[in-house]
């Protein structure tokens, strides 16, 4: 490296390439400062996501084809022998629809009744307060003291159903011990459960929207409905979408009031899959046909919620 002399024999300063080229290589270490940082804050959560998140999943489509039962130290491979016994047999494909009807019921009645509730509790009522929080209160119970409150409500002989039902002539079926009304009884537990998080959710959509389009509206001669109808719902669409996939994602792994109120019974008229992947890998120890089946549902689960955001997304309104 050179350096420029002036005429009375002092250094003069570096020349402009000089000066650039200290310039980058400051950029470059503040740079490589900045990615330490990052992974150094980053690194720990990408780890635990590693191992608690994407490590099981990779595990379980292994054991999906092996023929292990949970108790022998060691396995043999079959292949795809699990999955070809999953689609020929009854009680999966019984399942499988029990799933369709369950999560259909569960969603779409969470989504209708959540809204009503929102827009009710968004009007100036007295006690306002007091009611969302009596709304959501079901939401942070427990499974097990939900199906346990449920179980007594339902009872034909002492349950809250039997009184009301005697006025209107009428006898109080055996909602969690009769095949053709226990699905039933499990969808309206559900939607008591869930619709005070849905309300809250839209409340707070409410809340958000501008009042100079419904003061305009209301000028323009447009009723409650159409209010509704043309501003209300277009205008929660990103609220919609993101309640139709986490509420969808969440019913799929419904497991703990099933457990305390049907353990997926009468028969398998309440075994939804997340049932029966217990029931194959803790009651019957077959780790390789619940593995499979978890892996089925996994699918089921991808290809559903890339159909919410591929073609679902395309109504959502975000301005």
């Amino acid at each position: 490296m050179t350096t420029d002399v002036k005429q009375d024999g002092s250094a003069a300063p570096p020349g402009p390439a000089l000066a650039g080229e200290a310039g980058r290589q400051a950029r470059a270490r503040r740079r490589r400062r900045d990615y330490l940082l990052f992974a150094a804050f980053a690194a720990p959560n990408f780890f635990f996501l590693l191992v608690f998140a994407y490590w099981p999943v990779i595990y379980n489509a292994y054991l999906s084809f092996t023929d292990w039962d949970m108790v022998s130290s060691s396995w043999n491979m079959v292949g795809l022998e699990n999955y070809s016994s999953l689609f020929t047999d009854p009680d999966f494909l019984g399942s499988l629809w029990t799933t369709v009807l369950f999560v259909v019921g569960v969603v779409a009645g969470g989504l209708v009744f959540g809204l009503a509730t929102a827009l009710l509790l968004n009007q100036r009522l007295r006690g306002r307060d007091v009611v969302r929080t009596l709304t959501f209160a079901p939401y942070v119970l427990s499974g097990a003291a939900v199906g346990t409150l449920w179980l007594f409500l339902f009872d034909p002989n002492f349950g809250l159903i039997r009184p009301l039902l005697a006025p209107l002539g009428l006898t109080a079926p055996a909602m969690m011990t009769d095949s053709k009304w226990a699905l039933f009884g499990l969808v309206m537990v559900y939607l008591w459960k869930n619709t005070g998080f849905v309300a809250v959710v839209y409340l707070a959509g409410l809340q958000g929207l501008p009042r100079d389009v419904f003061e305009a509206a209301a000028l323009d001669g447009a009723g409650p409905w159409t209010r509704l109808r043309r501003i209300v719902l277009p205008l929660l669409s990103p609220v919609t979408f993101f309640l139709l996939v986490t509420c969808t994602i969440s019913t799929f792994q419904a497991f703990d009031v099933i457990a305390v109120m049907t353990g997926g019974g009468p028969g398998t008229s309440t075994s939804i899959l997340s049932w029966f992947i217990y029931d194959q890998g803790f009651r019957t120890f077959d780790a390789g046909r619940a593995s499979a089946a978890a892996m089925v549902m996994f699918v089921v689960l991808l290809l559903i919620t890339g159909f919410q955001a591929r073609f679902l997304e395309r109504k959502v309104h975000y301005q």
